[in-house]
């Protein structure tokens, strides 16, 4: 994971600024905003939400990063913990349900086993479910089995991230009206991916050194053995 490894920030003023530049961020929720939404909850699964919620505040009160943190659970136990630290890393992408992902994913992947008969980690493969739309016959069942706890909702970021990784359930307190309410622009960011490429607010130019792209791909799809994940 070496390679993935984001330089600490040292700045001890690291907390004012981040809240500072949040607030410059913010997208007021409409003060006349809907009753949130409430889900009733086992007794399992209030230790788990109490767990990420742990995580959210130490994070903050470390000064790590934003109020998130999340857990994944497989059969009932606790894998993966992650936490929000972008702060300490000074890396945009280290968000709770990335950091858990990373950490569940670690657990369950014995490299050691990797290339003989007895790996059963998450690059094993597996069909595809009856009636799923995916474009191929199977695929590394990854963090399949799995659920993921957050005390907020996931941002689009960890939203793909979890798509990515096969996670069954997602479960999660707060709204992104009450990210937004906090700074955090997790909600524009969902409206923005609606839009098309030229109307989005960041400028995207498609279609450069078309034909050169395709090599890749075009190595990619001559593997016999693709291991498709």
């Amino acid at each position: 994971m070496s390679r993935y490894r984001c330089d600490a920030v040292v700045d001890q003023g690291r907390r004012d600024f981040f809240f500072r530049g949040a607030a410059a961020a913010t997208m007021l929720a409409a003060s006349g905003a809907a009753t949130p939404v409430r889900a009733e909850a086992t007794d399992k699964q209030k230790e788990f939400m109490a767990e990420a919620n742990r995580l959210a505040v130490e994070s903050v009160k470390k000064g790590w990063g934003g109020p998130f943190g999340a857990v994944i659970v497989k059969d009932g136990e606790i894998i993966g913990r992650g936490q929000n630290r972008v702060l300490l890393t000074g890396c945009p992408v280290y968000h709770a349900e990335v950091t858990a992902i990373m950490d569940a994913s670690a657990r369950l992947n014995p490299k050691p086993l990797m290339g003989s008969d007895y790996y059963d980690g998450i690059l094993e493969m597996i069909p595809r479910p009856a009636g799923s739309p995916d474009v191929v016959a199977s695929r590394a069942k990854m963090l399949k089995g799995c659920e993921i706890y957050v005390n907020g909702a996931p941002c689009p970021m960890c939203m793909s991230a979890i798509y990515w990784a096969r996670i069954d359930h997602v479960f999660f307190g707060a709204s992104l009206a009450d990210a937004t309410k906090a700074g955090f622009s997790d909600a524009f960011q969902y409206d923005d991916f609606k839009k098309p490429y030229e109307s989005r607010s960041i400028a995207i130019t498609p279609g450069l050194e078309y034909e050169s792209s395709q090599i890749a791909f075009t190595t990619w799809n001559n593997i016999p053995d693709r291991h498709y994940y």
